[in-house]
């Protein structure tokens, strides 16, 4: 998840820090301070549901809307769109997790499904085969239940000292999947975050909230489209 021009030593320490951070100390949905109430089915009201892991939760952030979920909603407020963003990330949580709690989810209303997972398989070096068959499972499970949500996938990467072959597998699943499942992209979450010290908390990981504004725009940048309809 880290700007590639680190040094492999300093790269490393990040490694065992997130794992460390975030393998365990899991939030429940209703931990993460942003909404999470379960809207009647036949609420006119449209929602954007972020579903992932700390960085989606707001991991070390003193207030959890500060979160690029939270920033979103500000932009959406301020275009006057009819949504509202529901922040469904949990921290630690891997795609298996997520693949084990989607149904729950999706007991709520779901017009826009942000999908921001994997990060925490790549950096425990789990088979990309098994995070690709765990994230696709996730999203058919969206399809299934809502057919006319459109979905959107948050791209991620692993740092180089992985390995050259699986940094590059890894980095391929999420337009793959973008393209098979006719997803928005955005390529790269943490651009112009990642690997930047003063946009990142103490761990060198989760981004301040300065930093979380940046995602938060890497992120608007493709959902603005999506939710006006042109993209």
């Amino acid at each position: 998840m880290m700007g590639f021009k680190i040094k492999a030593y300093f790269i490393a320490t990040i490694v065992a820090v997130f794992v460390s951070a975030c393998g365990g100390n899991k939030q429940s949905p209703q931990d993460t301070g942003v909404s999470t109430n379960k809207p009647d089915s036949t609420s006119s009201a449209k929602t954007v549901l972020f579903f992932g892991d700390s960085l989606t939760a707001g991991y070390g952030l003193d207030d959890p809307s500060q979160a690029f979920p939270g920033v979103v909603q500000h932009k959406i407020d301020s275009a006057h769109l009819p949504y509202k963003v529901i922040n469904a990330g949990v921290s630690g949580e891997t795609s298996a997790g997520g693949r084990g709690r989607i149904n729950w989810i999706l007991r709520q209303k779901v017009d826009v499904f942000v999908l921001e997972l994997g990060a925490n398989d790549g950096l425990r070096g789990l088979p990309v085969s098994q995070t690709t068959d765990n994230l696709q499972a996730i999203i058919d499970a969206v399809k299934a239940k809502y057919p006319n949500a459109k979905l959107v996938l948050l791209g991620m990467q692993v740092p180089p000292n992985m390995g050259s072959i699986y940094v590059t597998d890894f980095k391929a699943i999420f337009p793959q999947l973008a393209a098979k499942n006719n997803m928005a992209l955005v390529p790269f979450l943490l651009k112009g975050v990642g690997g930047v010290p003063s946009l990142n908390q103490k761990d060198g990981i989760h981004p301040t909230a300065e930093g979380a504004k940046i995602v938060g725009e890497n992120v608007w940048e493709v959902l603005r489209g999506v939710l006006t309809g042109k993209s």
